[in-house]
């Protein structure tokens, strides 16, 4: 019943997005608490960040990284399965484990991240960034990423991901699951971290960017989008800025 496991990797994903959508907001909420600031929550006794407690915060990124992650993956998932069946020890459940594992440190440190920039009053209690310096800032650095040597390195290993698994294969299912994660996380880090701009918890903003990361690793089409999508976050950034100024 070797089917069995890939049936089990998509309820995870399908049961990670349907929380994300029972916790997602209305738009139309969003939208008051653009018009009434942070009073309007209180006055609804939404629960703040720092009330919630940092538990709670990465269990919410936690969902996030493996409802947007794990898809993103998938090619390199099923090439995994597909080496496995000559060897019997490479377990599929370990080699995704090792690579959620790398996604709930990246967990860690967004919800430690949104705990500090909502003290500093730069977040909303919802996650959304109120201030345009911090959303510049984001899209300037993730616009550059897109450019940046790492990036490329990374979206390589993910786009020939047979290659990947032969250098590593005698390292066990677990480790290469971590080795996986790591170029994942360098592949998409920034990108992910716009949440704070695209907003949390923001259903049509966690699509989109689930797309455009899955099609990034994609060898026939990745390669035509990663610089034209850092152009156009560098653009944006730098029309918030000059806004600023």
């Amino acid at each position: 019943m070797r089917g069995v496991h890939w049936l089990a990797l998509f309820a995870l994903i399908l049961a990670a997005w349907g929380a994300l959508y029972a916790m997602a907001l209305p738009e139309e909420l969003r939208a008051a608490q653009r018009i009434y600031g942070a009073e309007f929550w209180k006055s609804l006794c939404t629960v703040t960040p720092d009330a919630a407690g940092f538990a709670r915060v990465v269990l919410m990124w936690v969902l996030m990284s493996a409802a947007m992650m794990a898809p993103t993956a998938l090619p390199a998932f099923a090439t995994y399965d597909d080496l496995s069946k000559q060897a019997p020890d490479a377990r599929f459940p370990r080699l995704v484990g090792g690579y959620l594992v790398v996604w709930l440190g990246f967990s860690l440190v967004a919800a430690g991240l949104q705990m500090v920039l909502f003290q500093a009053g730069m977040l909303s209690p919802i996650g959304d960034s109120l201030s345009p310096i911090l959303s510049a800032g984001l899209l300037l650095g993730a616009g550059l990423y897109q450019f940046s040597p790492l990036k490329e390195a990374c979206l390589s290993k993910c786009r020939m991901p047979l290659t990947f698994f032969m250098q590593h294969w005698d390292e066990g299912p677990f480790r290469n699951g971590l080795r996986l994660g790591a170029v994942c996380l360098g592949c998409c880090w920034a990108l992910m971290l716009l949440a704070f701009v695209g907003g949390v918890m923001n259903i049509a903003f966690m699509g989109l960017a689930t797309l455009l990361m899955a099609l990034e690793k994609l060898p026939d089409i990745g390669r035509w989008l990663t610089k034209p999508l850092g152009a156009a976050l560098i653009g944006t950034g730098l029309w918030l800025a000059l806004g600023v100024i």
